[in-house]
């Protein structure tokens, strides 16, 4: 899900929506007051309040690999676009970004990878697997499991946009309750909105860095992902020359068509097709080859309080 445009700001149609959002609320509230279930081994969420991309995976997958690097052998849980069937591990031989969604596959290309609705079962095969700690992609608004450890990640440059829940604005809940059952917020990016503000836990500060490989390279840039321009302004502050640029739906479904169209277009400008990881996963093979994949990885301000914040639910490694 993706929130509008006019979500991010104030008037009047958030303002004659915002008692649905009030009941969707409420919902949400009810839901999480259920018990949950303690897994065996820790567990961290890396969720948001809002709706749409605000970088989880990337911190995910950064949480994972500082997990492993300590002997905690991790595992992902998630749900997979589209999610709702049956609890399994994601197979990179077989399965497809159509059949368990784009971010699984970034996920499980790193460590084993359990989709499911039902959290609980996702963590119970990832522990009969041999995960040591489980990371939620995501699943912050689902009561099933007990978390451990929560981070509320924050897009800098939109914040919580107007404020307000669903369907008056970006929220899946209220600020002030997502971020009590969390112990650390990550803003991702300038605090363009001052969002750690409304915030009374601590807040990590981190932000997305392109390689520098792409500096000097002129570039046509697509994708399909929560905010299509944050690909397209990391390309430029990383040197690229844009050539021009192309935004498609969160979680597109490529055709051959668009394929083409983007590489005609890449073409005609004179310029290179660049697209990121999620995007890739959601072309065919020969289409990847035609395409230059560009990922980021996460520069933390402080590197070593996340580190203190895993550490305080981890056992020491044998």
């Amino acid at each position: 899900m993706r929130a509008p445009g006019w979500s991010q700001r104030d008037g009047l149609l958030p303002w004659l929506l915002d008692p649905l959002g009030r009941i969707y609320a409420l919902a949400t509230a009810r839901r999480m007051a259920r018990p949950g279930w303690r897994a065996p081994v820790p567990v961290i969420c890396v969720g948001n309040a809002s709706v749409g991309g605000t970088g989880k995976t990337t911190v995910a997958l950064d949480i994972a690999a500082r997990l492993a690097a300590r002997g905690a052998t991790p595992g992902f849980l998630t749900r997979g676009y589209g999610g709702g069937g049956a609890v399994r591990r994601v197979d990179l031989r077989r399965d497809t970004a159509a059949s368990v969604g784009d971010e699984p596959l970034l996920l499980a290309a790193l460590a084993p990878t359990y989709i499911g609705a039902d959290r609980v079962a996702s963590a119970q095969l990832a522990v009969d697997w041999g995960a040591r700690s489980l990371v939620m992609d995501d699943g912050l608004q689902n009561p099933g499991l007990i978390k451990d450890l929560s981070f509320l990640v924050i897009d800098g440059a939109v914040g919580f946009g107007n404020g307000r829940v669903i369907p008056a604005g970006p929220l899946r809940e209220p600020v002030a309750a997502a971020a009590h059952r969390c112990q650390a917020a990550i803003v991702i990016g300038a605090d363009l909105h001052n969002a750690a503000a409304r915030l009374d836990i601590p807040v990590l500060h981190a932000r997305l860095r392109t390689p520098d490989e792409v500096a000097g390279r002129r570039l046509y840039a697509f994708a399909g992902i929560g905010r299509p321009e944050k690909f397209f302004a990391g390309l430029a502050e990383a040197g690229a020359e844009i050539a021009g640029t192309r935004g498609f739906p969160d979680h597109h479904r490529y055709t051959p068509r668009d394929i083409d169209a983007v590489l005609a277009e890449a073409s005609r400008r004179g310029a290179e097709a660049a697209t990121t990881p999620k995007d890739a996963a959601r072309l065919t093979q020969a289409q990847r080859a035609r395409v230059r994949v560009v990922g980021v990885t996460l520069e933390w301000a402080d590197p070593a309080g996340l580190e203190v914040l895993l550490g305080s639910v981890l056992k020491p490694a044998r």
